[in-house]
């Protein structure tokens, strides 16, 4: 399979934390999505197997559905605030150290590497969002542009399994 190995795992974890740093729920929608369809072994622990059955697939499904439109209003905080970069953090530290401990690597190294990836995927977002409403674009195409992007690094997440 193509995500064995370290390399495999450090672009997994890459795409899962990146997608996690633009929306927050991004990175645990595709590790469910994963798990439920037995491309991901979850850890045996009751929280994480629960993360893999289908039902809380389809609950992440919503969940994201909900961030991808609750991203375009006004009333959201920056996803650089303390708050939301954490929880953006924590969803790439999730993910990088599922993804590591998979492979038998050390699960704090994914998880260290997933929310670092995940910061700076939120930064950049932010910054070239802002960078785009600063040069006259309308943010709503770019959010969505953005929401093309999570979703593309998912999926190729899933191709890869």
């Amino acid at each position: 399979m193509e995500h064995a190995g370290v390399n495999g795992a450090l672009a997994d974890a890459a795409l899962l934390a990146a997608a996690g740093g633009l929306r927050s729920s991004a990175a645990p929608f595709f590790l469910s999505r994963a798990a439920s369809r037995k491309r991901l072994s979850m850890p045996g622990s009751l929280p994480l197997r629960l993360l893999g059955s289908p039902g809380a697939a389809t609950l992440l499904s919503v969940a994201l559905a909900g961030e991808l439109v609750a991203d375009k209003l006004p009333s959201v905080p920056a996803r650089t605030s303390p708050p939301a970069l954490t929880g953006r953090m924590l969803s790439g530290a999730l993910a990088g150290g599922l993804v590591f401990r998979e492979i038998g690597h050390r699960t704090w190294a994914g998880a260290l590497f997933g929310a670092a990836v995940a910061a700076a995927a939120a930064n950049a977002g932010y910054h070239l969002r802002g960078l785009a409403a600063r040069g006259g674009l309308p943010d709503l195409p770019v959010a969505l542009t953005e929401d093309a992007l999570t979703l593309a690094c998912g999926a190729a997440f899933l191709l890869r399994r």
